[in-house]
């Protein structure tokens, strides 16, 4: 395990690991306990009541923030003929067919999210090997497999995110940047959270959401209380 710097070890003890906190004290938590010198990204991590192996527990979807994440995405679209006119007019920064796809195979991955019309996922579906891991195959759950090209390309430059729970029933959402407003980091994550509750699988026993945490990129991890929104 990698020894914490002086600056982690000062912001681990502003923190109470036994305590679950009001989003609003732990967003200002967050705010003090990053240090780093950089603006940091604001992180929220959910543990869910769900069994992942299972095809009617799995969690997956997308949702644009309210406040964006205050990071720019490069958007690659695969298109032909009118569509990628349509893309390259809505603000794609990478917009083509069998040559994007060659550069890709070489090893080419100068790009955040992808996006496809249907009509040319046959080929796109060849770079599931590569793509699948880094997790930028494109998804109609997701939004990133549709011909609403326009539409699809904007909302991931106005701040889109994807969620997907893992093996572990985990889910990582990034919410903003540390130099956000705080109001606008909860609202971020109390959007995120809405959006996990109305997403809970009928066939999910027990508790739902069974803990949640936030954090800076280098910053410690703190619980945030999540029983107001269960019970709304």
């Amino acid at each position: 395990m990698a020894k914490k710097t002086k600056k982690q070890q000062e912001a681990l003890k502003l923190v109470d690991r036994t305590k679950a906190y009001e989003i609003q004290e732990a967003i200002d938590l967050v705010k003090q306990t990053a240090k780093a010198n950089f603006d940091e990204t604001v992180e929220a991590a959910f543990r869910l009541g769900v069994d992942p192996k299972k095809a009617d527990q799995q969690i997956r979807g997308a949702m644009v923030l309210p406040n964006g994440t205050g990071k720019s995405q490069r958007v690659l679209v695969f298109a032909k003929g009118d569509k990628a006119k349509e893309a390259e007019a809505a603000g794609a920064d990478y917009v083509g067919e069998q040559d994007l796809i060659s550069k890709i195979n070489q090893g080419w991955f100068d790009f955040d999210v992808v996006v496809a019309t249907p009509d040319m996922m046959a080929e796109v579906g060849k770079l599931g090997r590569v793509l699948g891991p880094k997790g930028l195959m494109p998804n109609p759950k997701t939004g990133t497999v549709t011909f609403e090209v326009e539409k699809a390309i904007q909302e991931i430059k106005a701040g889109k995110v994807e969620y997907r729970v893992d093996r572990q029933s985990n889910i990582h959402v990034p919410i903003g940047k540390v130099s956000f407003d705080a109001e606008k980091l909860v609202e971020n994550f109390e959007a995120i959270t809405d959006a996990l509750l109305k997403a809970k699988p009928q066939a999910a026993k027990g508790i739902y959401m069974r803990n949640a945490a936030i954090s800076s990129t280098m910053g410690p991890g703190i619980k945030v209380d999540t029983s107001t929104y269960v019970r709304r």
